[in-house]
């Protein structure tokens, strides 16, 4: 019988292209990390479901990648469960009631370089702990103390550093030697190599009290006070008052047909869900698959999708329970159409002529990230993205606490027209407001067939190429008809109105293509590697589940 399996699992792979990173019936998990994926992987062989499973690597990820993984931080996270009821939980980080609008502004009204990025100004309310709080409350199985035991072990007892871990925190050794407590962790007198450990005590004792006095603990509780003094200590703004009235929200999803697949994503202050739905509806007006895979004008016509649609964010969307959105006009097939009308079949055209969509009933108002993906042996699946925006946050460790704070406000349009981090540029939807959550481009996704079968996990870190990256693999797979595999490791590229140009990941598309490209009007700059997604694919034929931990850092997967 087994021997039947493999033959045709391998004749499977040998006709659709790369063999998946793991494979198996019962669960999966890909993530950044290889501890927080078998910390998954253990999990639902224990027998919790995808939530349970997406909570542990969140709080593991927290200790074996503090570049990106985070109690200090925040993000999104889609659930479908076995039924085919689809939600999804908001735990972007809020602004401080302290905040204003100019408040990265100086006396000329010109943005004060840093200040959004590298002070404790930068940092916005963390919403990591209370969004898997109220995950496993609504949707978890298991006790909530065994979801962090393994992050608890990992930190008081340590880990040994991959090249990766060890190259972060090399690069960002004078980043985070600014802060006194950041230094006595993430810096040491000599460059870290891959057999180092890295022992994280203070942060094993923090995630001690969460366990065991449960996720307000960090609000209300000693770790909230720390997070105050250190906001005392380094000038900060979040106050106790802060962390009290802080509350993950449950939202429905950013709902759309591809083809006859139906897409669920997060809605604002996410901009994942829009720009997505808004990239893939134009890209119905042709027939994709048609076209020579990454030929000019396969790229000249997502190209022009994305800029479009990356033109209507800078616009139109913002924190949802603070702006007016049109929201079920912004995804609607009608509006695509709108926005292709002007879409030439061979010039690109240039961003300085394309403006937001025509929508008068409206009223006018980070690379560093990390994506995983879970699906356990009931059908339940999980896609989770959070982040701390840039590399390490802004680089300042709570006192006595262990894990580092955010750079978020960096994500709000500290003055409109100007770029943020990420070159992202917004306007007064996505302004400074007290208690309102800065707009972001993490897309965590679930895909089904027509049918109602779980199909496609899916999401990404990139900053701003998070949404391309998440519409590329989409379009990989269900116009391409490439598995999982293929669909991520293939090259991807990006554009967002603005700047314009489109970004190509390095030695990855031909000179041929590029030529002609240019000959119509493009302009290129090159990347080492566009995003991570840590993705999964369910074969609805065999009901094998398909894993890939994307190359491009590192990712792990795991199924059993």
């Amino acid at each position: 019988m087994y021997k039947k399996i493999f033959f045709f699992f391998s004749l499977i792979i040998l006709l659709q292209g790369r063999v998946p990173d793991a494979a198996g019936y019962n669960g999966a998990v890909t993530s950044s990390s290889e501890l927080a994926t078998q910390t998954g992987i253990e999990i639902l062989k224990a027998g919790g479901n995808a939530v349970d499973a997406a909570i542990a690597v969140g709080f593991a990820l927290a200790v074996t990648h503090p570049a990106a993984g985070n109690l200090g931080g925040g993000g999104f996270m889609v659930i479908r469960l076995a039924d085919g009821t689809v939600t999804t939980i908001d735990f972007r980080e809020k602004a401080p009631a302290a905040a204003y609008r100019d408040m990265f502004l100086d006396d000329d009204g010109a943005v004060i370089p840093g200040k959004s990025l590298e002070t404790s100004w930068a940092a916005g309310v963390p919403g990591s702990v209370d969004g898997f709080g109220l995950a496993h409350k609504k949707y978890g199985l298991m006790p909530w103390r065994k979801l962090i035991s393994p992050a608890i072990n990992l930190a008081k007892k340590g880990f040994q550093l991959h090249l990766q871990d060890a190259e972060r925190l090399n690069l960002k050794a004078e980043y985070l030697s600014r802060d006194s407590e950041s230094r006595k962790i993430f810096t040491k007198s000599t460059p870290f190599g891959i057999s180092d450990m890295l022992i994280q005590r203070d942060l094993g004792a923090t995630l001690k009290r969460i366990s065991k006095k449960g996720p307000r603990e960090f609000y209300e509780g000693a770790t909230g006070k720390m997070i105050v003094d250190c906001m005392q200590r380094t000038d900060g703004l979040i106050t106790a008052a802060d962390l009290k009235n802080y509350h993950a929200v449950e939202r429905e999803p950013v709902t759309f047909d591809y083809r006859g697949y139906k897409v669920y994503t997060m809605p604002p202050a996410s901009s994942g869900g829009v720009v997505l739905a808004e990239i893939l509806n134009q890209l119905e007006n042709l027939d994709l698959g048609t076209l020579s895979y990454h030929g000019a004008d396969h790229l000249h016509y997502v190209v022009e999708a994305e800029r479009r649609a990356y033109a209507d964010r800078a616009h139109f969307l913002g924190d949802i329970d603070f702006v007016d959105i049109p929201l079920d006009e912004l995804i609607s097939k009608e509006y695509a159409k709108t926005r292709w009308l002007d879409v030439d079949s061979v010039l690109a055209t240039p961003s300085s002529k394309v403006s937001h969509g025509d929508l008068p009933f409206f009223y006018n108002e980070s690379n560093e990230t990390t994506h995983y993906s879970v699906v356990d042996k009931w059908g339940n699946a999980v896609s989770v993205t959070t982040t701390l925006n840039g590399w390490f946050g802004n680089g300042i460790t709570v006192d006595g606490a262990g894990f580092l704070l955010n750079n978020e406000m960096d994500d709000f349009s500290a003055k409109p027209g100007v770029p943020n981090n990420f070159g992202l540029i917004g306007a007064r939807a996505n302004a400074i407001e007290p208690g309102k959550r800065m707009l972001s481009s993490m897309t965590p996704t679930i895909v089904e067939t027509s049918g109602g079968e779980l199909l496609l996990v899916l999401g990404s870190p990139g900053g701003s190429t998070i949404i391309t990256t998440v519409a590329q693999i989409i379009s990989n797979v269900i116009d391409f008809g490439m598995n999982i595999e293929d669909a991520v490791e293939s090259p991807r590229f990006h554009h967002q109105w603005l700047p314009d140009y489109v970004g190509l990941e390095n030695n990855s598309f031909s000179l041929e293509t590029l030529k002609l490209l240019s000959e119509r009007g493009y302009q290129f700059y090159i990347r080492s590697a566009i995003g991570e997604a840590n993705c999964i694919e369910i074969d609805t034929t065999t009901n094998m589940i398909l894993v890939s931990g994307d190359s491009r850092r590192g990712g792990t997967a795991g199924a059993w």
